[in-house]
């Protein structure tokens, strides 16, 4: 049973607000979409799990080993597609894909089919050979979806992966991320509730750096007495930031 633990994680930047202040989180197999406005500490949080950036205090475990002393633990079997994800424009979708599975350490042998597989699953094929500077914004986001997938990981964390794409390539999207749920656990970080509610049945609502609520939507609104899990959002932005005030 996969497990992923997050106690009271704190991070502070110089002459900045507290991007993440006791966040605690528990998590197991499935989507949880995490919710929250810009500037919440959403892509910190990613950042932190993805061992790219280390906590002020607090910690986080994969599996009851702690990520921040041993980040290997978690990089081995971590999917991750930031919000900033880059290309190389001049490569096509193959060759990109192929340079990332090096990079990574993949074994040669099974890259290949690896690859061939990941295409059809992104709905690619017939773009592999086309160089990514002339993909579109909901082309990249699949390719970065991919590359994300290379190592066929356990726990999967898209930032934002919607922001810019057109309504039909943000339901392909959201369709994909959910039929890669399964025995896995996926991130779904986001400010845009449609994107959260139609996959995920765990929203979990985050703004100034803290952890308000959790739930599945009717828990939300049930918490929030709210009518749709648009306005149980807002209900709870609205409050964190009046306690903060």
């Amino acid at each position: 049973m996969l497990s992923l633990v997050v106690t009271d994680l704190r991070k502070d930047y110089p002459r900045k607000p507290r991007a993440l202040d006791g966040l605690s989180i528990t998590l197991g197999p499935g989507v949880l979409g995490l919710l929250g406005p810009n500037g919440a500490g959403k892509s910190t949080l990613m950042r932190i799990l993805a061992t790219v950036a280390k906590p002020t205090s607090g910690g986080a475990t994969w599996n009851g080993v702690d990520i921040v002393s041993h980040p290997n633990a978690i990089r081995e079997v971590l999917g991750y597609l930031p919000q900033d994800f880059g290309i190389y424009p001049h490569l096509n979708a193959e060759e990109f894909l192929s340079y990332l599975a090096a990079v990574r350490g993949l074994s040669a042998p099974i890259v290949r089919k690896r690859i061939d597989e990941l295409l059809v699953l992104v709905n690619l094929v017939e773009a592999r050979k086309r160089p990514l500077g002339g993909f579109s914004g909901g082309m990249r986001q699949r390719l970065g979806i991919a590359q994300a997938l290379l190592n066929d990981p356990r726990l999967l964390i898209v930032d934002e992966p919607t922001v810019g794409l057109d309504p039909e390539e943000r339901v392909r999207f959201r369709q994909l991320l959910e039929e890669l749920s399964g025995e896995r656990i996926v991130i779904l970080s986001t400010h845009i509730v449609p994107d959260v509610e139609a996959i995920a049945s765990d929203i979990a609502i985050v703004a100034v750096g803290r952890l308000l609520a959790r739930g599945t939507p009717a828990e939300l609104m049930r918490a929030a007495g709210a009518a749709s899990v648009e306005a149980a959002y807002l209900h709870f932005v609205k409050s964190s930031r009046e306690a903060v005030a």
